[in-house]
């Protein structure tokens, strides 16, 4: 029996990931479960799955969840999380945090697990600021990273079986979000509740307005460069609206592999659970004939321009070990979107800011986990003086 850390617990994935758990009492068992703030729902996943610890943020909600549950060790902050990744014996851990939050632990959970322990990563920020040193993380302590989101699992089951074979391109496929083909006018009166609406899948509000600005998959070009060692140059994306094809791997010979499914995140989940192995899963069948057309277009329009400035930051770090751009651009990301969803800024902001930030970035190497952070923090100082500090609270 595999055992299982859940962090982001309460999360779409999270709770996704914890009802393949329950589908498979004999081979999981969630051990550790980690929360920010949603306490009501981390009490109904205790009384469900009886973890033996748990990590909270705030000091309130871990002094009730003591009192309430007097056998179970509650982890509380930004340390208890880091230091739960670390203290706690587990097999797996789903690292479905949202945000640069999800870096530490995820460093924390390769150094005290070591070999044998799997990293399932839905957390891509964690490679977007810390690639290089997860990755060689993961390879000295012969800990296993095996993708969660549906495009890199998709590249990852592509790989399979052809472990020493040139790549000859990576494709990244994208919906195009809920604003495929709207224009830069358009784009100017999309609301909150626009941007929340995609059109294929169920994600959370952050992922949900990365998708509509695109700069998730400007994230998922970096995450690629990270997981699979290719040149940024070899990763290419292609808009697919019926979000069927998850991604492609051409080979040197021209051999294309692709991994195809409904749109469910059930399925990268359980694969990372179940890994080498697969699971017998309820996601519905694709019928191939009532589809009848697989549609692929270039990125185009205004959302375009996220994918530029993934490749612009990813040519810095490959042509000068400079990856301070890269946590640039999450960190302003970060406070853009938040700031979008409270109603702070309109949608065309995100991408504009986004833009300013880089510009004014002088990107150089990375030194450690401290600096990444320090680079973090000054990015978002960054995006709020460009969207002006008179129409935003510092967050």
């Amino acid at each position: 029996m595999k055992r299982v850390a859940v962090f982001g617990s309460t999360g779409s994935v999270g709770t996704q990931a914890l009802s393949i758990i329950a589908s498979n009492p004999r081979r999981l068992k969630a051990v550790l479960l980690a929360c920010r703030s949603r306490i009501d729902a981390l009490r109904r996943q205790i009384e469900q799955f009886r973890p033996s610890s748990v990590a909270v943020e705030r000091p309130d909600d871990a002094v009730t969840l003591r009192r309430e549950y007097p056998g179970l060790n509650v982890y509380c902050g930004k340390d208890g999380l880091n230091e739960a990744a670390q203290a706690e014996q587990y097999d797996v851990m789903l690292n479905a945090i949202v945000g640069v939050a999800g870096l530490e632990p995820t460093l924390a959970a390769i150094a005290a697990g070591g070999r044998g322990r799997t990293i399932a990563l839905a957390n891509k920020e964690t490679l977007v600021t810390g690639g290089r040193f997860v990755m060689s993380a993961a390879a000295d302590a012969g800990a296993a990273i095996v993708p969660v989101d549906s495009e890199h699992s998709a590249i990852f089951q592509c790989l399979m079986g052809n472990e020493g074979n040139a790549i000859r391109r990576i494709m990244l496929t994208a919906s195009g979000g809920p604003f495929r083909g709207y224009s830069s006018e358009r784009l100017r009166t999309v609301t909150v509740g626009d941007a929340l609406i995609h059109p294929n899948w169920k994600m959370g509000r952050k992922i949900t307005v990365d998708s509509a600005t695109m700069v998730n998959k400007g994230l998922e070009i970096i995450e690629a460069k990270w997981l699979y060692g290719v040149e940024t140059s070899k990763i290419e994306v292609l808009v697919h609206p019926q979000s069927i094809v998850h991604s492609l791997v051409e080979y040197e010979d021209g051999a294309v592999m692709a991994q195809l499914g409904f749109p469910d995140m059930i399925v990268p989940i359980s694969y990372a659970f179940s890994y080498p192995e697969r699971w017998a899963t309820d996601v519905r069948n694709i019928d191939l004939i009532s589809l009848r057309t697989l549609q692929f277009d270039e990125p185009a329009g205004e959302t375009r321009r996220s994918l530029d400035m993934a490749y612009r930051v990813m040519r810095e770090s490959e042509e000068g070990g400079r990856d301070s751009a890269a946590i640039a651009l999450n960190g302003a990301n970060e406070v853009l979107v938040r700031l979008f969803l409270d109603g702070r800024i309109a949608f065309v902001d995100i991408i504009d800011t986004l833009e300013r930030v880089l510009d004014s970035h002088n990107s150089r190497s990375v030194k450690g986990i401290d600096d990444i952070m320090d680079i973090d923090g000054r990015a978002r100082e960054s995006a709020l003086s460009f969207v002006g500090r008179r129409r935003v609270a510092l967050l």
